[in-house]
């Protein structure tokens, strides 16, 4: 992304219970994706055995603030059948969990009944909400921060709901 991940990163460091993520698109043009979806369609895979060949720094940093004791949970809204993308974000998801995440996928038809925001956001203890802004190719524009309470409440209700009727990473198949 074009995000500093350093600022990210000191967001994420500063939490101190947990970190929720929802993400609803499709696909991702984010900068620091693109080549790795590119080697994914050609057929490359990352080896579980190869630690070092992941994505590097963010699952050191999901590593490092999931052993102090922060929960971090992601849930993937997603349409089916699967894009491309998706089966690219979801073979590589078992990085994210070897570092500490727990992750959840959630077909977007079950999701019909949910009063959610209208984009991506990242969720700090509870307090601050994050928006992730995409444009229409799914590049990241900027993000967007509140502490206003009753967008703090849908979006911690909104990723509740999520994370209550989607399928650990581990028991969905795309």
């Amino acid at each position: 992304m074009s995000q500093s991940l350093t600022n990210f990163a000191d967001l994420l460091r500063g939490a101190e219970r947990s970190a929720v993520h929802l993400e609803m698109r499709d696909a991702y043009g984010v900068e620091n994706e693109v080549a790795g979806f590119a080697a994914w369609r050609a057929g490359h895979r990352l080896d579980p055995g190869d630690r070092a060949s992941w994505w590097r720094p963010w699952l050191d940093l999901v590593q490092e603030v999931t052993s102090s004791g922060v929960v971090m949970r992601r849930a993937r809204i997603i349409s089916e059948p699967v894009s491309d993308y998706i089966r690219f974000e979801h073979s590589g998801t078992f990085t994210n969990i070897a570092a500490g995440e727990q992750i959840r996928w959630l077909p977007r038809r079950q999701a019909s009944g949910l009063a959610l925001p209208g984009n991506d956001f990242w969720l700090f203890d509870g307090r601050l909400v994050q928006f992730n802004i995409f444009d229409g190719e799914g590049r990241w524009v900027h993000t967007d921060q509140t502490d206003e309470p009753a967008t703090v409440r849908l979006c911690a209700e909104a990723f509740e709901a999520v994370w209550e009727r989607a399928l650990p990473h581990e028991t969905y198949t795309v």
